[in-house]
């Protein structure tokens, strides 16, 4: 399986993954979730991959052959973010069409989606959430990040913390709890981790992090994490199993 996040912020956008790829128990391997796209000063886009490796290697496979061949379009020539968004739909839809129609009679399953963003020269900075069926949703301020694969279990940190308001750094501080938490309670999701933060305006994908399992800031995180949360548990009000006006009354 997978964990990919993106956030967008007043600020910027922060895009992390992991880079675990599970297909049984004996069939565990890393490959990287995270790629970016661009020109220096000009564009900056980042596509976070999840489903079926097969098509979405296919999928990047592609992005790069339209750029190299100058095919039209191509995330050098898209005006917009939106168009971009359509673009990679449509790569992703003719992808898995294209598995489907090769695998007939065998169970496969080619879905994949994609988290989406950055920004293009003139434009605003946006994320994207591409669905396999090639059409997308955007973040919006009520709703400033988008998640795909095992979203369950880093999804409460981000509901608690992130708003618009949020700076790059706690933003990114909050992608990684929310990638350990993942990890923490789901065995096929794993390191190494990507971090991208990108700042708004600066049209630049040079701050990307790789995160090793053994990283000493990754290891000191998880470890304040987890005691922290113990701390703010012994801090509850304990629940009184003797309030009398709290007890359901046996009818038997």
């Amino acid at each position: 399986m997978t964990y990919c996040v993106a956030i967008t912020v007043d600020k910027g956008l922060v895009f992390a993954s992991d880079s675990r790829t599970n297909a049984g128990v004996d069939h565990l391997s890393t490959y990287t979730k995270m790629f970016t796209f661009g020109k220096e000063g000009e564009r900056a886009l980042v596509v976070l991959t999840a489903g079926n490796l097969a098509t979405t290697q296919s999928v990047i496979a592609q992005l790069h052959r339209d750029i190299k061949q100058g095919s039209q379009p191509n995330f050098d020539s898209v005006q917009d973010m939106t168009e971009a968004a359509e673009y990679l739909g449509q790569i992703s839809s003719a992808q898995q069409q294209k598995h489907v129609q090769t695998s007939a009679g065998a169970t496969f399953d080619p879905s994949a989606s994609f988290l989406f963003g950055g920004q293009i020269a003139g434009g605003e900075h946006r994320v994207f959430m591409v669905y396999p069926e090639g059409n997308f949703i955007m973040a919006t301020p009520e709703n400033p990040y988008q998640q795909t694969g095992e979203i369950k279990y880093g999804k409460p940190i981000l509901d608690r913390i992130i708003t618009r308001k949020t700076s790059l750094e706690q933003a990114a501080l909050c992608a990684l709890v929310s990638m350990d938490s993942t990890m923490r309670s789901n065995a096929t999701v794993g390191p190494p981790l990507d971090v991208l933060i990108y700042e708004k305006d600066s049209l630049s994908v040079r701050r990307h992090f790789l995160f090793q399992a053994d990283d000493p800031y990754l290891l000191e995180l998880k470890n304040a994490w987890d005691q922290k949360i113990r701390e703010a548990f012994s801090g509850l009000h304990s629940f009184n199993l003797e309030e009398p006006e709290r007890l359901v009354a046996n009818t038997e």
